[in-house]
């Protein structure tokens, strides 16, 4: 005979714990972009010494947040 699982913990006093290290997470997507953008986005990460596509990230990630806000 199985028992049931009780929990002793009341959930409703639980803290909220933050996770900062937390990474969201992520989808592939497929864009088309000008070969001309794409060579420029290389060259500017070249310049900063980041691969471009975190580089891209970063920037759409400001642009949103800058048009949501």
């Amino acid at each position: 005979m199985k028992r049931k699982h009780e929990s002793r913990i009341n959930w409703f006093e639980a803290e909220e714990v933050i996770l900062p290290k937390l990474k969201p997470s992520t989808r592939t997507i497929s864009i088309r972009l000008p070969e001309s953008m794409i060579q420029g986005l290389k060259l500017l990460a070249n310049k900063r010494d980041v691969p471009y596509q975190p580089l891209l990230k970063k920037n759409f990630s400001e642009r949103i947040s800058s048009e949501l806000h």
